[in-house]
């Protein structure tokens, strides 16, 4: 398998940033057709294939934050964020590779089938779960738990510089596939905004890339769609972790760019949210009803189907060519253990229930 491109790129980060192999890289860039948009240079970045074990963006945050805490001679890595966290699962199917026991503390969301197949593989896969009752309880819970050392904690999406430094080799990644391909330069990229670490890493990859000449072409505009409510997925958090994390570049020795000119084209979309993180919306149901299954990558009213709906929405007016980043994973789930869901914390079965799911 090839260096990763973050490493071959900044090789200055090789062996001073900790990293341990848990995906397939690169993923594909993918023509994409779209009914209506015949003619368009359109593609997809196909992060939903980047494992077959659990694959998404999440697994490039996990192989600088699993290899963070096994450096730090951590026991149990834990997973924060709602009940339905992809971070989480693909955390608990990623960490025992390493010899790390996973664990996961959760808050509540709105019920629906997609976050209850996480929960419910969470349950199944007997992660130490701490399934809170009310979010008021997580920044207490959250507290407590950094208070060990044996216990390595990741924030919600893993959004921090180390994590997005994940997102910075995807950058460069394009940028090399574009110029192998000699595909036309990307002028837009559409994103799905949740925990804002993937966006952040973009930014930063995207500028580093055109300091050293890798990425040819023009700056892109960067569209975060909202899956995520403000302030979570508030502009002005997006451009400080991308910052941290161009700051964390430097330090090591590389050339972080010009990210104030990236980040001047970055546009938050929040119309495509609906109701709010994890509630499905019209649009997006309209999109999985009408594109479900004619389509490469899996669509879910939490995130995929939110950002393919901004996509559809925003191509008329948007010139060149564009990059969709697929970001759920298509990797099949592992099978529910019926007895361990029936062993459940009650709240936790309550909640599943109402999301269409039941331990038996």
């Amino acid at each position: 398998m090839p260096e990763p491109a973050l490493f071959e790129c900044l090789p200055q980060l090789k062996g001073r940033v900790p990293f341990t192999l848990l995906g397939q890289w690169p993923t594909a860039l993918e023509p994409l057709k779209l009914k209506g948009f015949e003619g368009r240079d359109l593609f997809v970045k196909r992060e939903d294939l980047s494992s077959p074990i659990y694959g998404g963006n999440k697994i490039r945050t996990l192989e600088t934050l699993l290899a963070q805490a096994l450096e730090r001679g951590a026991k149990t890595v834990w997973s924060t964020g709602a009940y339905g966290s992809n971070h989480a699962l693909a955390a608990a199917l990623h960490a025992p590779r390493l010899g790390l026991a996973p664990a996961a503390l959760l808050f509540p969301q709105p019920p629906t089938l997609t976050a209850a197949d996480n929960l419910a593989r969470l349950v199944s896969l007997g992660v130490r779960l701490r399934a809170l009752r009310s979010i008021a309880l997580f920044p207490l819970r959250l507290a407590v738990l950094y208070t060990s050392k044996l216990h390595f904690v990741m924030l919600p999406g893993g959004a921090v510089a180390v994590g997005a430094l994940g997102h910075v080799g995807a950058a460069l990644e394009l940028a090399q596939q574009v110029r192998a391909a000699t595909a036309p330069w990307p002028r837009h990229l559409i994103v799905p905004a949740g925990s804002i670490c993937t966006v952040a890493g973009l930014l930063a990859g995207i500028a580093a890339a055109r300091a050293m000449d890798l990425w040819a072409g023009p700056a892109p505009c960067v569209h975060a769609i909202r899956v995520t409510p403000w302030p979570v997925t508030a502009k002005a958090r997006m451009t400080a972790l991308a910052r941290r994390t161009a700051s964390l570049i430097a330090r090591l020795g590389a050339a972080a760019g010009n990210l104030a000119d990236i980040c001047s084209r970055l546009e938050v979309h929040g119309r495509y949210l609906g109701r709010g993180y994890g509630k499905p919306s019209e649009r997006g149901q309209a999109v999985i009803n009408e594109l479900g299954g004619t389509l490469p990558f899996p669509l879910e009213s939490t995130y995929s189907a939110k950002a393919t709906a901004g996509l559809l929405d925003l191509l008329p007016r948007l010139d060149g060519a564009a990059v969709f980043w697929s970001t759920k994973s298509s990797a099949p789930l592992p099978p529910l253990d019926p007895s361990r869901l029936e062993l459940a914390p009650v709240h936790v079965q309550r909640w599943l229930a109402r999301a269409g799911l039941r331990a038996k």
